[in-house]
């Protein structure tokens, strides 16, 4: 076998991704929050773009668009400091009866008019006190709204400042300024004793010394190392940690299995005194620093609403809000190119003019596929904007992309990061996309979304006598004209966070064994 090199010639076809192309898929997926940001790194790179301002005129364009002042159209100059009022020293009684008030509860700083009632004098002088004098500002009338605004408290300053107050022990001070440093968001310590003591090369016994010390600050359970540990503080807080709480917080796997049996023999009570004591434990709170330092929750913004028109049809548009605007300065192009000599300059330019008017071109091209996809998921979800949820249907991406010409993989990123703002909430898209579940004897397919909701409703309507399991609720489901498997029922229930039926049984059990022994006392 020998080998040969050799030249040939051959032509085929190939889908190249040029860079405007990978951008423009880019930018199709970017929710807009991340388009915002897209684009302003655009407009800081780009000279040639700019932001186009959709609101109107400032105060200087409007001075001049309005025409020049009589002033000037005289050929005078104004001179601030000769005008001179003419008819502006009324008495102090004028002004009172004026406005129906006395002037010392509208200015009741002002000192020229307190020195010149002192002196006799019936003339008011109303000249302001110059800026920057002990009289204020400009516009001293109106109310510092920026003296009142306070920032936001952290959780790390308010746990500081009460260590400051707590403590002068320099060492307990640095000990506690670490383990207030190792608190989450949510008031845990994510950080062991002996991992603190070893990395601060402290005693273990003091540094267990001061965490009880600032798990003793505001608020009750902050610095717990576990949700037990953190519901035991706020008992002792609330001085409620008998024995019998003690046990129920050392066993929350029971609570959270609804185990009521073996919580009473643990504890050693009663039905009624076990379900005071799961109600008390309800009532704690488990994060206690989510109140303090939490990160800003990001609103859900629609990118596109949908809102009912007269005629009974559906109206979508597009959230301007959400659509960024850019536009392209020719002008500027025009007469910075004219001045370029050197070919790396025009280069630069014309591939920023390339850029610019590509990035325009997307940015439309993006909008009008979001709103054509939009416009598809409310033609074939209808009955939900009228009847709701129970009247979802199943839906795909590739029902979507054929019914509007587009590749599945573009209505895929269309609808990744999007939400519709309808009259029932603010909703991803994606949500209105769900499984088929095939109907009872030829019935018509049900939305998995649907089923879900139907599951959830019989589960809130069932009674203490009558609490139903997965094959009840496979029968039930079933009967209604959905075939659907008991793993599935399983499935949809556990995504509900609903217990099981032996679960809500034992629920119901202690709640009614409750209710009767109230009764009994009364």
């Amino acid at each position: 076998m020998s080998l040969v090199q050799r030249l040939e010639v051959r032509q085929g076809q190939a889908l190249v991704m040029t860079p405007q192309l990978l951008q423009a898929i880019k930018l199709l997926q970017l929710s807009h929050l991340d388009l915002a940001a897209y684009v302003e790194a655009e407009l800081e790179r780009n000279p040639l773009l700019e932001r186009a301002e959709s609101e109107g005129s400032g105060p200087a364009e409007s001075a001049e668009a309005s025409g020049p002042s009589d002033e000037a159209a005289s050929g005078g100059d104004f001179d601030a400091d000769s005008w001179q009022p003419t008819e502006l020293n009324p008495s102090r009684g004028e002004i009172e009866a004026d406005f129906d008030t006395r002037l010392d509860n509208v200015f009741p700083d002002d000192a020229p008019i307190q020195a010149q009632e002192a002196s006799g004098g019936d003339m008011l002088s109303l000249t302001p006190p110059p800026y920057g004098s002990s009289g204020g500002s400009f516009d001293s009338d109106a109310p510092d709204f920026e003296a009142a605004l306070t920032a936001e408290i952290s959780l790390r300053d308010h746990l500081a400042s009460q260590l400051d107050l707590a403590t002068r022990n320099p060492s307990d001070r640095l000990i506690g300024g670490f383990l207030i440093d190792a608190v989450d968001e949510a008031g845990y310590l994510r950080e062991t004793v002996e991992g603190v003591a070893e990395r601060l090369g402290a005693d273990p016994a003091t540094v267990a010394r001061v965490l009880t010390l600032v798990q003793s600050f505001d608020p009750p359970g902050i610095a717990a190392r576990d949700l037990a540990e953190c519901l035991a503080i706020q008992l002792r807080e609330r001085d409620r940690f008998d024995p019998a709480m003690q046990a129920l917080v050392s066993r929350l796997d029971l609570v959270a299995k609804r185990d009521f049996g073996a919580l009473r023999r643990l504890c050693g009570v009663d039905d009624e005194d076990l379900v005071e004591m799961l109600g008390e434990i309800r009532r704690l709170d488990p994060k206690p620093g989510r109140a303090f330092g939490s990160s800003a929750v990001e609103v859900l913004i629609p990118d596109v609403f949908v809102r009912a028109a007269p005629d009974g049809s559906w109206l979508v548009e597009l959230n301007g809000e959400a659509l960024p605007r850019v536009l392209v300065n020719q002008s500027y192009y025009a007469r910075v190119v004219r001045g370029a000599s050197a070919d790396g300059d025009k280069a630069f330019l014309s591939e920023a003019l390339q850029n610019a008017n590509w990035l325009t071109r997307s940015l439309e091209q993006r909008a009008r596929t979001i709103l054509k996809v939009a416009t598809e998921i409310v033609r074939q979800q209808d009955g939900f904007f009228v009847h709701g949820v129970t009247h979802l249907r199943p839906l795909n991406l590739k029902t979507v992309a054929e019914a509007i010409g587009m590749h599945e993989s573009t209505v895929s990123r269309v609808t990744s990061n999007k939400a519709i703002g309808t009259s029932r909430g603010t909703l991803e898209m994606k949500y209105f996309f769900t499984a088929a579940i095939p109907g009872a004897a030829g019935m018509a397919a049900h939305s998995s979304e649907a089923v879900r909701h139907r599951i959830k409703q019989l589960v809130d309507g069932e009674t203490p006598d009558d609490v139903l399991s997965d094959d009840a609720l496979v029968q039930k489901l079933r009967s209604e004209g959905v075939d659907i498997a008991r793993r599935t029922v399983a499935k949809y229930r556990e995504s509900l966070r609903i217990p099981s039926s032996i679960e809500r049984r034992r629920e119901h059990y202690a709640h009614g064994s409750a209710h009767h022994g109230a009764l009994a006392l009364r």
